[in-house]
């Protein structure tokens, strides 16, 4: 759904697991905002206590978002919003949107189906607004329902698949080209290498290598990358494979190694949210 999806892209979100929530409820979301929003207050004005329900500066409002989600195990998606207003004025269109994050899982049964009952299964977390909301949030979320919060990081080698799997995607004509960021390491000053590549040409290359359609292997990721690197070093003498992987950048998403993603196409969202699910429960296990 394009309107579920759309203040997702665009964005940089910030990536983290998430161990499973105890006692957690989504017939209870407006408690939780509530209770949220009056420990944010608490947490601004150092500790002291804050009236739950009282009108403050910041609105929390904390909404289901049952789209968001790949299969009927998998719980809906939970967005919490905080929202800036003066105190002047109680008008909802003067409220000022300062930090979005979000629960999901996506095709996250292997976390799920061995879960007890009063535990609640969403692995990932994103975050986009100032990492200060972000610790207070995690914070609470932590302290009210026995949960962990860890930066999820992506490895070059799940940053490898994400640059095969995204170029093996439709888009349109007018798509951006995949770009490769590499980083070089042993040097006094940071280097990087950026290495761009005609998304026609990227595409043509993976559907040689490619041996069964919708079916990606390690090998096949291998030859991919090991393609484009030879093609890089015929022509600029620089061995790829010596450096490290950090960024890929494609039509459908983009990705850093310091887990921080962005979505670029709203009918792939879910396949993006697929890999980033299996990548947070693996940290967890």
């Amino acid at each position: 759904d394009s309107q579920t999806t759309a203040f997702l892209l665009r964005k940089h979100w910030v990536l983290y697991s998430v161990t499973p929530l105890y006692k957690f409820s989504s017939a209870h979301l407006k408690v939780y905002a509530k209770l949220l929003s009056a420990f944010i207050a608490a947490e601004k004005q150092k500790g002291l206590a804050v009236e739950v329900g009282v009108e403050l500066d910041i609105k929390v409002a904390v909404t289901s978002l049952p789209d968001l989600k790949g299969s009927d195990q998998d719980e809906a998606a939970i967005l919490v919003q905080l929202s800036l207003r003066s105190q002047a004025s109680q008008k909802k269109s003067e409220e000022k949107l300062v930090w979005s994050g979000w629960f999901c899982s996506v095709c996250g049964d292997d976390l799920s189906k061995n879960m007890p009952e009063d535990f609640t299964c969403l692995p990932v977390f994103l975050a986009n607004g100032a990492e200060s909301y972000t610790s207070i949030v995690g914070s609470w979320f932590q302290k009210t329902f026995d949960c962990c919060f860890h930066r999820l990081a992506i490895s070059p080698l799940n940053l490898s698949w994400m640059a095969a799997m995204w170029t093996g995607c439709k888009v349109d004509e007018t798509a951006s080209a995949m770009e490769l960021v590499f980083s070089v390491p042993h040097l006094p000053q940071s280097l990087d290498i950026l290495y761009a590549i005609h998304p026609e040409d990227a595409k043509a290359l993976w559907d040689t290598v490619q041996k069964t359609p919708g079916e990606i292997t390690q090998e096949e990721v291998d030859v991919f990358m090991d393609c484009l690197y030879s093609h890089f070093h015929r022509h600029f003498k620089i061995h790829l494979s010596s450096t490290k992987l950090v960024k890929v950048s494609t039509a459908i998403a983009s990705a850093h190694c310091d887990g921080i993603i962005k979505f670029l196409q709203s009918q792939y969202v879910i396949e993006v949210l697929m890999l980033l699910t299996e990548l947070a429960i693996s940290q967890i296990q």
